[in-house]
């Protein structure tokens, strides 16, 4: 594999040369690789979180129970 430094501007001129059906492919990269950084992020802060309380099956299940009476299911 041959490597070569390029500048930012470079690279974006590269790309507005490409074909639009590439271009859309190198746009869905960088969003999909934003998206899992995001992500990451939100799970580093929820897991940095202190639980507020414990949650039982129990809780859940009543939870499920009255929603699903007050929509008529």
């Amino acid at each position: 594999m041959i490597t070569m430094p390029i500048t930012l501007e470079q690279l974006i001129n590269t790309v507005k040369q490409l074909q639009p059906s590439d271009r859309a492919q190198v746009a869905k990269a960088l969003i999909e690789i934003e998206l899992q950084s995001d992500l990451t992020n939100l799970i580093k802060d929820l897991y940095s979180q202190d639980a507020i309380e414990e949650i039982t099956d129990n809780d859940i299940m009543s939870e499920i129970k009255f929603v699903r009476q007050n929509r008529g299911i």
